[in-house]
């Protein structure tokens, strides 16, 4: 028997509300860390750091790599964290997609994503089905 979630029709939402939704639940679940963080520790949403090969990471955060270019990944991953949670801090923003959604440094946030694939990352973390109303 397939489960009542994925029977039921998906309700109908805007973008806004489904990446408010996705903000809510990530922000819930990584407490003190970046969801950077917590998406690369748990493999959930767009694997957060972990979706990078490690030349790729330096890349993406090579102002922080250039300071110690022989610290181990995991160093790294957490000076980047700091980072993430820092400029959440300045720009007042609730996440590090939010950050990345303004700067397009390390990534670009919200904008990475398709509606489709923000629907898929919301039913996987919550079990909500939603499509984005056009």
């Amino acid at each position: 028997m397939k489960n009542a979630s994925a029977q039921r029709t998906p309700d109908s939402i805007s973008r806004p509300a489904l990446i408010a939704a996705l903000r809510e639940e990530l922000t819930r679940r990584a407490g003190e860390m970046s969801i950077c963080k917590l998406a690369a520790q748990t493999g959930v949403f767009c694997k957060g750091f972990h979706r990078y090969s490690d030349a790729e990471l330096q890349e993406h955060y090579a102002w922080i790599a250039k300071k110690n270019p022989d610290a181990p990944r995991e160093e790294l991953e957490e000076v980047a964290d700091r980072w993430q949670l820092a400029r959440q801090d300045v720009l007042g923003a609730r996440t590090s997609c939010d950050v990345q959604q303004l700067e397009h440094d390390a990534c670009g946030g919200w904008d990475d994503f398709g509606d489709d694939q923000l629907a898929r990352f919301l039913r996987e973390l919550t079990g909500r089905n939603v499509v984005v109303q056009h």
